[in-house]
């Protein structure tokens, strides 16, 4: 197959011309050959050359000028070349390998052929030469093309050394199942489940990026019980893992939380991209393994399984790498909260119950009230039907109560430093009394969000606590 009618980007003829002059055979490879054939954009182009991969693109970044930014990895024989949107990179054809023990590759120079049987899987074994004599020709020794319109995802080497080389590729086949609707061969897979144990050597961060690639895809459901079936999710993500069962006693069982929790993260997806609403679904229901109980009146409960897994929020995302910020602390926020809208759905809906959930959730109601309605999960459709006529009715308070008393991101009118000025206190368990019972008569709707109100009744609460104002507020 001749491909020189694709390479229309100008850095593919600058490459073949310097790689001519310095005597070099070059070839793009890989992904961006991948996706040039699946016609999906791509801006990260992979060149390997046979010899020195820095001193082609160091000439290369030469020839640009300021059109192009170079950066040189001198230790692992790599340059990087920016061209406006996209990202070239250079690398000497290599073979390479893991010790058992290790992390870390041992390198060593190799032909083309070398470089490209060590890839993860066949359809990233192609090349296109940009040499003179061939420009253009698609080179697939190892059945790539056919994989790929098949959509099969099979390993060049046998799966096993595949593997052992790099284990991450284990969890880059669930990814490409998951982002491209591949399936991996039988055997590739049956070779994850034998090697899962490999992945424990590679570097948290590394697995994250795969995950959190996994977890940006349309459905990422199936991708996650891909990773559980194939043993693989264990080993960096353990309490996720432990979702999965169904216990039964006297007859009663409860239902399997890995799989509600993946068709709950499905139907979030339907309706938001916004990655850490998808984190705070994925573990909505992670500390129901420890709260779990029987009892015979009730049957199977998770009493506080909310409150838990918050508390369980900040040592997953320091463990997993993820960052320790406002998205963690709104990932925690969620979880803690997810079980509140639910109840309201569930009873008769009170104005001061949706005022306190307007005030704990602020500006994430919206997203809180997704991750609910993606909550409803029963078999029983009237029973759906039910919670979810009950959520617009939820949903309608919201609107009529935040317009009204605008409880949202609210603060009292009468502040810590009010308090302190009218009775001429200091910081102290006094000022927060008072605060909170001020506080708590507004979210309960015994008087306005109104300062007039609130100042007169701190006057009250100081006076019940001995209190005598020396000077009175406006």
């Amino acid at each position: 197959m001749l491909l020189r009618d694709k390479l229309t980007h100008p850095v593919f003829s600058l490459i073949a011309d310097v790689a001519r002059e310095l005597d070099l055979p070059v070839y793009v490879v890989g992904g961006w050959v991948r996706d040039l054939i699946l016609g999906r954009d791509s801006k990260d182009i992979d060149i390997v050359v046979q010899g020195s991969g820095i001193a082609l693109a160091t000439q290369i970044a030469d020839k640009l000028g300021t059109q192009g930014k170079i950066s040189i990895f001198k230790k692992f024989g790599t340059a990087n070349i920016r061209i406006g949107e996209y990202e070239v990179e250079f690398v000497g054809a290599r073979k390479e390998s893991y010790r058992l023990d290790s992390r870390k590759p041992i390198v060593e120079e190799g032909s083309l052929m070398d470089d490209i049987s060590r890839r993860d899987f066949t359809i990233n074994t192609m090349a296109i030469s940009l040499n003179s004599g061939d420009f253009g020709a698609l080179l697939d020794p190892f059945g790539g093309l056919e994989d790929l319109h098949l959509k099969r995802l099979k390993t060049p080497l046998a799966p096993d050394i595949t593997f052992s080389d790099d284990p991450l590729r284990m969890m880059r086949g669930l990814r490409f199942e998951a982002q491209l609707g591949f399936k991996l061969d039988d055997e590739v897979f049956d070779a994850i489940k034998r090697n899962a144990q490999r992945l424990s050597i590679v570097s948290v961060e590394r697995i994250m990026d795969e995950f959190q690639k996994m977890m940006a895809v349309a459905q990422p459901g199936q991708g996650l019980m891909r990773l559980h079936t194939s043993g693989l999710l264990q080993f960096f993500f353990p309490e996720l893992d432990a979702l999965k069962g169904v216990d039964a006693l006297n007859g009663v069982a409860h239902k399997d939380n890995l799989l509600h929790t993946i068709q709950v993260l499905d139907n979030l997806a339907a309706q938001s991209d916004n990655l850490w609403l998808r984190w705070a679904t994925l573990l909505h229901d992670i500390a129901k393994p420890l709260t779990k109980m029987y009892q015979p009146d009730t049957g199977w409960t998770f009493h506080g399984h909310e409150y838990l897994g918050g508390k369980l929020v900040p040592k997953i995302f320091a463990r997993l790498k993820l960052p320790l910020n406002e998205k963690m602390k709104y990932v925690q926020k969620l979880v803690m909260l997810h079980m509140r809208p639910i109840a309201l759905s569930s009873e008769e809906v009170t104005d001061s119950a949706v005022r306190r959930l307007l005030f704990d959730a602020g500006d994430d109601i919206d997203d809180l009230m997704l991750l609910c309605r993606a909550d409803i999960t029963s078999g029983n459709k009237m029973k759906v039907r039910r919670i979810l006529q009950n959520f617009e009715i939820v949903t309608e308070k919201l609107r009529i109560i935040e317009a009204k008393d605008r409880i949202k991101n609210w603060q009292p009118p009468v502040t810590g430093d009010d308090i302190m000025n009218t009775f001429g206190l200091k910081p102290g368990r006094e000022v927060g009394i008072i605060k909170n019972c001020i506080r708590e008569a507004i979210l309960d709707g015994k008087i306005p969000n109104k300062r007039e109100e609130a100042l007169e009744l701190m006057l009250d609460e100081g006076k019940k606590i001995g209190l005598k104002p020396v000077v009175f507020l406006k």
